[in-house]
């Protein structure tokens, strides 16, 4: 059985300024999929490639696949779509299958939207697609699909659910075939070698009120140290990785965990061949004050750090349990560490003014992290703060769901004023960073590191694909007023998902009733017994 995935072609001038990222699903996928007996597994990257549409076409005509995989986060999501109705045009026969973290949550909208899906398969991929593979490799698809757990599918006009799957317990099975990648695309621009992205752990404890990564992988779990060293030494040895990023949201949570992966590193000398970054939170900044020259010395180079916002209202609001000061501080700690660090901010909400946006520019000026990234609020829309913020959000065109789109307008500004804001504040900011700092401070390896992020910037700008600023129109604080961000106001929330999401909230609202009525009545007892009313009295003496 012939099995062919794709990753879907969508640039948005984001994270993709700094290099090509290989698509790390899919070696996850393929190893899963390789230990069950598969092996005529076939990969396009439509995105690094730049495949069109009628590329695409004539090699899946070529290659008459019997499974098209595809996966999507939700600026994306179109664009999957799109390889999937390709797919029914040219290998009708063919079982289109859709997953990633969007279709998880959100599977109603897009089988209402894109009935030509075969099925979704929500939340982690390795172990549902396995059993799903195997039931149409054996002729059972669809007739068993109801007992896989997993799945999302049309069954007539119903939408079908089958129950969740339970997450994958033992990751030492979790064995990615790097080798499904052309790891020569994949290069990291600011140190100008290949860039890999493994993962350490999934899930997350924490619940960031704006962050999906919680609720799909559900359950944190940590994979063993030595099996991922294992991996990167792969990486480094086979495939010419020179950098890689770790995928978790934040690897440092479990310190025993984080602190032996970087012995295992040091123990094979891997730091001396490949650098690496991270992201992570203040909290654990703080807490690791001692050991950062350790990570340093294990290769760790980079960590962008989530400070959010600069406006504490904003940090209470996202949930991230972290204060203002703090952020200074942790910044701090790591380029005494001699680990570069970058600052993120979260712009664009209802209660953004030219004001705040000018104290985040001050405040990551005052706290020197050797970068700044200014992302735009992107209402993730299976998230709380999405459904907190609902009847506010305007635009429903999911592939301007990027962090680099305005997608809510505040209240006392333009979406082009927005924008033009959080443009002023780069300018300032690498500009003089460019002009007193990246050239003068420091030398060989971090020297290097910063000069490289700053062409990296410099060549996004130049082209015009940083922030898609070429798309927009923006050319200036003078055409501010002018840019178009092309929402299409045709895409809407689809009935079949509206309809799941009011039935999700009287789930919600009715257990709130009876937590409240259930803390009202313990309330009650406890006061009855306070007055003398509980079974046990008092002694007399």
């Amino acid at each position: 059985m012939r099995i062919l995935f794709v990753h879907p072609n969508y640039r948005s001038g984001g994270a993709e300024i700094a290099g090509t990222w290989p698509p790390a699903w899919v070696a996850y996928l393929t190893g899963h999929l390789r230990q069950a007996g598969f092996d005529d597994i076939h990969f396009i990257d439509a995105m690094t490639d730049n495949v069109s549409d009628e590329a695409l076409a004539e090699r899946m005509a070529e290659m008459r696949p019997d499974i098209v995989g595809v996966t999507a986060i939700t600026p994306s999501i179109y664009r999957a779509e799109d390889v999937l109705r390709i797919a029914r045009d040219t290998v009708p026969g063919a079982v289109r299958v859709l997953g990633g973290v969007h279709a998880t949550f959100m599977f109603r909208q897009v089988l209402s939207e894109a009935p030509w899906v075969d099925v979704i398969v929500r939340g982690e991929g390795e172990e549902v697609c396995t059993d799903l593979f195997q039931t149409i490799a054996a002729g059972r698809w669809p007739e068993d699909r109801s007992r896989i757990k997993g799945l999302a599918y049309h069954d007539g006009n119903e939408i079908v659910a089958t129950p969740a799957a339970s997450t994958v317990k033992d990751l030492s099975k979790i064995k990615p075939d790097w080798a499904i990648l052309d790891w020569e695309k994949y290069i990291y621009i600011p140190l100008g070698t290949r860039v890999a992205i493994p993962n350490l752990a999934r899930g997350c404890p924490f619940t960031c009120s704006f962050c999906s990564q919680w609720k799909f992988w559900r359950d944190y779990r940590v994979r063993e140290p030595k099996d991922v060293v294992d991996e990167i030494e792969d990486l480094v040895t086979n495939h010419g990785v020179g950098f890689f990023i770790l995928a978790d949201e934040e690897p440092t949570i479990n310190r025993k965990k984080f602190v032996a992966f970087c012995e295992e590193l040091i123990a094979r000398g891997l730091p001396d061949k490949v650098k690496w970054g991270i992201n992570t939170r203040v909290t654990d900044i703080y807490r690791d004050r001692e050991l950062l020259t350790f990570y340093r010395k294990a290769g760790l180079v980079h960590v962008s750090l989530g400070t959010e916002a600069a406006a504490q209202m904003k940090l209470d609001l996202f949930n991230k349990e972290t204060k203002v000061d703090e952020n200074k501080t942790a910044i701090r700690l790591l380029r005494e560490a001699d680990i570069l660090v970058e600052a993120q901010f979260i712009v664009g909400l209802d209660n953004e003014t030219p004001e705040t946006l000018e104290e985040t520019y001050r405040m990551a000026w005052d706290w020197q992290p050797d970068l700044a990234n200014w992302s735009m609020y992107t209402p993730w829309p299976f998230t709380p703060l999405f459904q907190e913020l609902r009847d506010q959000v305007e635009v429903h065109d999911f592939s301007k769901y990027n962090f680099v789109t305005p997608i809510m307008k505040p209240a006392a500004m333009e979406r082009g004023e927005l924008l033009d804001g959080v443009m002023k504040n780069y300018r300032r900011f690498y500009m003089r960073k460019a002009l007193f700092h990246y050239p003068w401070r420091g030398t060989g390896f971090r020297r290097r590191y910063l000069l490289g992020c700053l062409y990296a910037f410099m060549k996004a700008g130049f082209a015009r694909t940083f922030y898609d600023l070429g798309k927009a129109g923006y050319w200036g604080p003078q055409t501010k007023n002018s840019v178009d961000f092309h929402f299409d106001e045709t895409r809407q929330i689809a009935d079949a998902q509206l309809a799941d999401w009011e039935a999700a909230a009287d789930r919600a609202a009715r257990a709130t009733e009876r937590r409240d009525a259930l803390r009202a009545q313990m309330k009650d007892r406890a006061e009855l017994r306070a007055c003398g009313g509980g079974d046990l009295q008092m002694e007399e003496r």
